[in-house]
């Protein structure tokens, strides 16, 4: 990964994904601090300071090779975040990550821009994706689902969130899959 920038992604005729720019941070605040987001993250981000630093370490990421993060825009107006987490380029393997802010629910936006990801994570060579959500969430689930994510089991107790420890739910999609 680090021998090139990190490509920005065409989704369709709407929406895009992008590096995160410093001028996201009201966005990445905004985010962090909606309810439906924060249920599902022990990390809050209360400042503008916080969410600038949050934006700066995803440089390093991509560079380390470690995990990635894009922002996604419709247009230019950024309204959600597609990530890989845990890459091994070794094993070819990597985590899904998105959230999506609230006006921008309900657009099938998760769907797509997780779709564009999958579609890059898998022509620049990973094998498998692992997507995990807790079980409460149900509407991750459905993006798993819509997504081709095939369900693989339940990680007892293995994910804490705001309100304490939560199963999760594993999905999982390798190349092979079609």
């Amino acid at each position: 990964m680090r021998a090139t920038d990190q490509p920005h992604l065409v989704v369709d005729d709407h929406l895009a994904l992008r590096p995160w720019r410093e001028e996201d941070a009201e966005t990445v605040r905004a985010a962090f601090a909606c309810p439906a987001v924060q249920r599902w993250h022990v990390r809050r981000m209360d400042t503008l300071d916080e969410a600038r630093e949050w934006i700066a370490t995803w440089a390093t990421c991509w560079h380390d090779e470690k995990d990635a993060s894009w922002v996604i825009v419709d247009g230019d107006r950024p309204i959600g975040q597609v990530g890989l987490r845990g890459v091994s380029l070794f094993e070819a393997t990597a985590g899904v990550s998105y959230w999506v802010l609230p006006d921008a629910r309900g657009a099938g936006v998760a769907v797509r821009a997780t779709q564009a990801l999958t579609r890059w994570a898998f022509d620049f060579g990973l094998h498998r994706l692992v997507l995990q959500h807790s079980t409460a969430n149900i509407a991750s689930c459905r993006v798993a689902t819509k997504l081709g994510f095939a369900v693989e089991g339940t990680l007892r107790g293995s994910a804490r969130h705001a309100d304490g420890w939560h199963d999760m739910h594993v999905h999982a999609r390798m190349r092979t899959d079609g």
